[in-house]
């Protein structure tokens, strides 16, 4: 007979989403108030660039839910049909854009959304890795439409943002660390975003799957498998 020990439940973690709970640094302070200052935008266009985990789709939640903006894929066809799928909305959200960039489809679609939005006085927000201005884009009006838009990064985080980020992820699990195993996991991991949460699912797995609480041995057990 399997012991229960050995099978770790996979239950949903359901992270906060709200704009309480983004945190706000030094390295996203530009990106959250361009978000806080909607809709006095004065551009149709804003990109939110980012490396993976640091808040961009975050932010683009908040940003949905305040605007009621429509999420879409440009892809997915024509003028007529990104009307319809936007409907008579006049916001729009677009995550990972620069996978369109070299894409006949998406770069049509993405200029005809940025188009149909001004037309209506209304706003587009995309995220991405990188700046609009390096993607491989070959329809110059979209190049000229991504140059006209303003762009907000959010850098990696700093040792204050990164200890808040470990705690809200451990909070989003329903996790609580013991004494001293923020500080243990500031000093041997790397610093991003991506890898607090890849951190942190580790932990919470491993504590799941041996029914051990979230102390020190446990994390420097699983840190010395890396």
């Amino acid at each position: 007979m399997t012991s229960a020990k050995q099978i770790p439940l996979s239950l949903e973690n359901r992270p906060a989403l709200e704009r309480e709970h983004f945190l706000v640094a030094p390295c996203n302070a530009v990106a959250v108030g361009w978000i806080d200052s909607w809709p006095d935008w004065q551009v149709t266009l804003l990109s939110l660039v980012g490396a993976s985990g640091s808040g961009k789709s975050h932010l683009a939640q908040v940003w949905r839910a305040r605007s009621g903006a429509v999420s879409l894929d440009p892809a997915i066809g024509d003028a007529a049909a990104l009307t319809e799928a936007l409907d008579s909305g006049k916001a729009a959200v677009v995550e990972d854009a620069e996978r369109l960039a070299g894409n006949p489809a998406g770069e049509r679609g993405l200029f005809h959304l940025y188009n149909l939005l001004r037309e209506r006085g209304g706003h587009l927000l995309l995220t991405s890795r990188s700046y609009p201005a390096r993607w491989p884009v070959v329809l110059p009006d979209l190049r000229s439409r991504l140059e006209s838009g303003a762009v907000a990064a959010l850098s990696e985080p700093d040792d204050h943002l990164m200890r808040a980020l470990l705690a809200k992820l451990f909070a989003d699990r329903q996790l609580r660390p013991g004494v001293g195993v923020i500080d243990y996991l500031l000093t041997r991991m790397e610093r991003s975003y991506d890898a607090a949460s890849r951190t942190v699912a580790r932990l919470d797995a491993r504590a799941l799957a041996e029914r051990r609480e979230l102390r020190l041995p446990l994390v420097r057990s699983v840190l010395e498998e890396e």
